[in-house]
C-alpha cells in the first residue's frame, strides 16, 4: 500500500507541564563521554513521552545541597520559589521511559567543563534531580521510504531512540560526528541501518566535518525525512545544503540547535 499525504503528516502533541523531583537507581557508563542516568519515583506515573526527539529541562541540585530547588506550574509557565536562587537547568532527550518499570532513562554527554557534565561525571545512586516536561511532542510518522539521521554526540541519544523504534525493514541512514573512535555506540535497531562516522580534525572544524560527510551521502528517491540536531552553526550548514543543493523540501526537515560554540544552554529549532 502507497502511503499517502496524511500518512506522512507531522503531529504536535501538546502535554500538561509538570514537574518531577526522581531519585538515580542507576548509573552506566556507556563510553568515556557518555553516561545513562536511570532515575525513578513516584512523580513518574503519569510522565508522557510521544517522540524520540522530546525534551525535558533537567533541574540539578546547587552546590552542597541534596534536592534541585523545583518551580511550579504557573498559568505562565514555571513559577519558582520567592528568595531562592533558580538551579541550573539544562535540556535533555528522553532516552527511554519504561512506565512498568517506573523508569526515565537520560544519557548524558560528559564534556571537559560545565555544571550539568560535572554532576554527571560523579553521579551516584539516591542522588536527586528535577525534570520539567516534556510540553510538547513533534511526532514523525515511520512510514516514510526512507530517514536521515544527522548529529553530533549530543544527539546520540535521540538518533538511537528512533532507531530502536523504527519498524524492521525501514530504509535508514546516520551520520555522525563524535570527537574520537572511543565515543562511537552500538545502535539497538531492526531498521536497514547504513551509519557514517566522522571524526573533526580539531575543535573548530566541526561545521565543515559534518557538513562534508552529509555531502558523500545518498539521497534515495521516494519520500523521505531528515532529521538533525548538534551544533548550530554545523546543523545550520547542513540544513541549508540539504533545501538547496539536494532539492530536500523544508517541510521534510526537522532541524534542532542542541548547542552552541560560545554559548550557554541554547536549545532551538532552526527553521528559518
Amino acid at each position: 500500500m502507497l502511503n499517502t499525504s496524511a500518512d506522512l503528516a507531522v503531529v504536535r502533541v501538546r502535554h500538561p507541564l509538570k514537574f518531577r523531583l526522581l531519585q538515580v537507581s542507576r548509573v552506566e557508563p556507556l563510553t568515556p563521554h557518555l553516561v545513562r542516568i536511570t532515575l525513578t519515583g513516584a512523580d513518574l506515573r503519569d510522565f508522557i513521552s510521544a517522540s524520540f526527539d522530546d525534551h525535558i529541562k533537567v533541574f540539578f541540585p546547587a552546590p552542597g545541597e541534596d534536592k534541585p530547588v523545583l518551580p511550579v506550574a504557573g498559568p505562565d509557565g514555571p513559577v519558582f520559589p520567592e528568595g531562592q536562587p533558580r538551579p541550573v537547568a539544562r535540556d535533555y532527550t528522553p532516552r527511554r521511559f519504561d512506565r512498568e518499570a517506573g523508569e526515565l532513562v537520560i544519557d548524558f554527554v560528559i564534556h571537559a567543563v560545565g555544571p550539568a557534565s560535572d554532576w554527571a561525571r560523579t553521579a551516584h545512586v539516591g542522588q536527586y534531580l528535577g525534570v520539567g516536561g516534556p510540553r510538547g511532542s513533534f511526532v514523525i510518522p515511520q512510514g516514510f521510504d526512507w530517514h536521515l539521521l544527522i548529529g553530533d554526540e549530543t544527539a546520540l541519544p535521540a538518533i538511537s531512540r528512533r532507531l530502536e523504534e523504527l519498524p524492521a525493514g525501514t530504509r535508514v541512514a546516520a551520520v555522525l560526528e563524535v570527537r574520537d573512535p572511543s565515543a562511537r555506540i552500538e545502535f539497538a535497531t531492526q531498521a536497514d541501518l547504513y551509519t557514517v562516522w566522522c571524526y573533526p580534525d580539531d575543535a573548530d572544524d566541526r561545521e565543515s566535518t559534518l557538513l562534508d560527510a552529509v555531502r558523500e551521502t545518498f539521497l534515495p528517491e521516494g519520500e523521505g525525512y531528515v532529521w538533525a540536531a548538534g551544533e548550530s552553526a554545523a546543523i545550520r550548514a547542513v540544513r541549508q545544503h540539504l533545501t538547496t543543493e539536494c532539492g530536500v523540501d523544508r517541510s521534510r526537515i526537522r532541524a534542532a540547535s542542541y548547542w552552541k560554540r560560545g554559548a550557554v544552554a541554547v536549545h532551538e529549532a532552526i527553521d528559518d
